[in-house]
């Protein structure tokens, strides 16, 4: 990920990271206040020889004490002298908790040793500072004691008496919320990547960029009111979203011309992503074009075309298949428009089988010679076959992608079963987009600067081919003028 991918995960993720960091301040505020003030006290001792009888003396001395001085501070720790300092002060805590509250410190190059003592009072601070200073000088001067007998030659000198502190040296405040808001940060964008990690739906063309090499066919906004509008094109030809199915058209009138069939397969992955209403606008806008369109509903599971376009659909693609009606007599012109529609007619027990015989191919190779394009809206592909049985006998096949519903995994599997017939992938169409928000901006800058995707195929869990279709699949009746 790179800087920019990072400063969308902020925007997609930022109410709940900021929750986190507003309960990382106040847990750290509550700390803060429950938090009993200790005060810091500090005593400084000097380290030096006895021994001044030249200049000898006094470098061997010195060398001596600079070797030392760490071991007389690592002794202020010790039981000999903390034991000592506990009955003294009366200190009603166990040894192992003070050793907590007690510093001893050497700065750099220096022979001087510093004593920090933390208590609940200044006053108590100060003694334990003292005490501690005093009771090291004893225990040095003891163990530095020659066998022989005599002055130690080792001598601490204490230089600076802890002083009684007016102030509490923690908890500190500032330091302790600087504390939660770093904490805070970091736990929200931790939190963040790991839900942008694990979260598998398409968001934008760039997770669509991660199966492979294929084309962005058009990008379709999200309309709230697509349920009482679903043919947006012919209802409101100056909208938003009819001139997305018009820059649609351009694209597929592009590919369909490199391809040697003039039929494209309309499907999608998984039902509710809108294939039905995407197909439906797209035949409309290719008619106003002045091409000759015929619109054929293949979905012979749960057909929706003839609903949208309201047309009557008692018979249709199935009759011609079976020979019971000739293909004239089911035939819709729609409007006044050069686009032809023909039906699902009734639903057959042998959906795939039916779109697989050769009366289907055979149907579909005369209707060729007479139509500048064949759209073929189909079941979805991944709970049944029908849609990559029909892309044999096609031009190729356009998947139509919910944007925040489709999942990469159910992407994946669908491209799988057209790799497996070699079929020929003319593009995504993505649909549902929103219009505000940053899957909107997402979108919208990968749709500007380009984009570059394919195939990928993997494996994928069953689909019951009793599917169900989404709002927009089952919107009303829109009668064509």
């Amino acid at each position: 990920m790179n800087v920019y991918d990072y400063w969308l995960v902020v925007r997609k993720r930022w109410g709940i990271m900021t929750l986190i960091i507003l309960l990382s301040l106040a847990a750290s505020a509550a700390v803060t206040a429950v938090s009993s003030p200790l005060y810091l006290s500090t005593s400084k001792l000097f380290v030096s020889t006895q021994s001044t009888e030249s200049n000898a003396d006094l470098l061997q001395g010195s060398s001596f004490t600079q070797q030392r001085v760490k071991s007389y501070a690592a002794l202020v720790t010790s039981p000999s002298v903390l034991d000592s300092v506990v009955k003294e002060l009366s200190i009603g805590i166990p040894r192992d908790r003070l050793v907590s509250r007690i510093t001893a410190t050497v700065p750099l190059n220096e022979i001087i040793i510093e004593i920090d003592a933390l208590a609940e009072t200044p006053q108590k601070a100060a003694e334990l500072a003292n005490a501690i200073a005093y009771q090291l000088t004893n225990v040095v001067r003891s163990i530095e004691q020659p066998t022989s007998g005599g002055a130690s030659p080792v001598k601490l000198s204490i230089i600076q008496r802890g002083g009684i502190p007016v102030s509490p040296d923690s908890p500190r405040p500032l330091l302790n919320l600087a504390l939660g808001l770093f904490i805070g940060l970091v736990l929200a964008l931790g939190l963040a990547l790991i839900r942008e990690s694990l979260d598998v739906k398409i968001r934008s063309t760039k997770d669509v960029e991660t199966l492979g090499q294929a084309n962005i066919l058009g990008g379709i906004v999200l309309d709230q009111q697509f349920q009482t509008n679903p043919l947006i094109v012919h209802s409101h030809p100056k909208s938003r979203r009819a001139e997305a199915f018009r820059q649609l058209r351009t694209n597929i009138e592009f590919v369909q011309g490199a391809q040697k069939r003039n039929s494209v397969v309309v499907t999608s992955a998984i039902p509710g992503d809108g294939k039905t209403t995407t197909v439906c606008n797209l035949a409309i806008a290719l008619a106003q074009s002045g091409k000759r369109v015929l619109l054929i509903d293949c979905d012979l599971r749960k057909p929706k075309v003839d609903r949208y376009l309201g047309i009557e659909g008692s018979f249709g693609l199935t009759s011609v298949l079976i020979g019971k009606v000739k293909l004239e007599e089911v035939l819709h012109r729609w409007g006044n428009l050069y686009l032809h529609v023909l039906p699902a007619g009734k639903i057959p027990p042998n959906p795939s089988e039916l779109l697989g015989s050769s009366n289907m191919a055979n149907l579909l190779e005369q209707l060729e010679g007479s139509y500048d394009i064949i759209l073929l809206d189909s079941a979805p592909l991944l709970p049944v076959t029908d849609a990559a049985v029909l892309s044999r006998i096609t031009g190729g096949v356009a998947i139509v992608v919910g944007v925040g519903k489709t999942t990469k995994p159910q992407l994946r599997a669908a491209l799988g079963h057209l790799q497996a017939l070699d079929s020929t992938l003319l593009g995504f169409v993505m649909n549902k987009i929103p219009t505000k928000g940053v899957e909107a901006y997402q979108y919208n800058y990968s749709y500007k600067y380009g984009y570059g995707m394919g195939s990928a195929y993997g494996n994928y869990g069953a689909y019951s081919e009793n599917y169900g279709e989404s709002d927009e699949e089952t919107s009303s009746k829109n009668r064509a003028s």
